[in-house]
């Protein structure tokens, strides 16, 4: 069998362990950033390796990624989500409003700091007024700065899930990387080593099967050139227990 087909029947058998038929649990906002490097020939993506030890996805490459947490709305910022990313974000059914679009902006950003400690943020007047998991950024004197993101893809976990997500992937260019924040990355932490790999790379067949397709979708974009905020957004989800793709509108 060849590493690819291997490498799918893994992905059933995990697809089918996990669907245990859950009671129905209502998708919580979710939101994963993609950091890309297109300072070479081939684009590279920061993958992080999890622990062994832990729960879900133990030992497996994953982008950086949470829950979007009840506070992230307040959060002062270095400049405001774009116009074109906060409409992307209110397409679908029910829409987004403007104060749950600037949430998973900014969760994605907070999640990449305290997984992989690199942060996206500009230069504050003044002394920076963050606590908690923004203390990197008021040590820096930086404030979070979504303005660079992109909205890649949105998908929901299948029904029958004991966590089920609706996440949004954005992604953002690694010169956006204004701090580096050392010490997150060690043998005990929840990811154990961070790696920029290309594209097509063999770390990135092992990806969950929906974050794969994601980087599917993110791979044929940047072949077409800069990223666009006008590009179609795919939309993952499950109808009849099969997945299903639409384009967000």
């Amino acid at each position: 069998m060849s590493d690819t087909a291997q490498t799918a029947e893994k992905a059933k058998v995990h697809e089918e362990k996990e669907a245990d038929h859950h009671p129905y649990f209502r998708p919580r906002d979710a939101a994963t950033l993609i950091l890309v490097d297109r300072s070479g020939s081939i684009p590279k993506v920061l993958v992080g390796k999890r622990h062994d030890k832990v729960v879900f996805m133990p030992g497996k490459f994953v982008f950086p990624g949470g829950r979007v947490d009840k506070d992230d709305h307040r959060v002062p910022c270095a400049a405001p989500i774009t116009p074109e990313l906060e409409a992307n974000l209110a397409k679908g059914s029910p829409k987004t409003p403007a104060s749950r679009a600037k949430s998973l902006a900014i969760a994605a950003i907070r999640e990449a700091c305290e997984e992989t400690g690199l942060c996206l943020g500009r230069k504050a007047e003044g002394k920076a007024r963050l606590e908690g998991p923004w203390k990197p950024f008021a040590d820096a004197g930086l404030l979070p700065d979504p303005s660079s993101l992109f909205l890649i893809a949105r998908a929901i976990t299948p029904p029958g899930r004991v966590k089920r997500f609706d996440t949004r992937f954005f992604t953002a260019d690694a010169s956006a990387i204004t701090h580096h924040v050392e010490g997150v990355i060690h043998p005990d932490a929840e990811l154990v080593e961070l790696v920029w790999v290309e594209l097509g790379s063999r770390p990135l067949a092992d990806l969950h099967p929906m974050t794969r397709n994601v980087l599917n979708e993110l791979h044929a974009r940047l072949a077409t050139g800069p990223l666009r905020h006008d590009a179609p957004v795919p939309f993952f989800h499950f109808y009849g227990g099969k997945m299903q793709k639409d384009i967000l509108s």
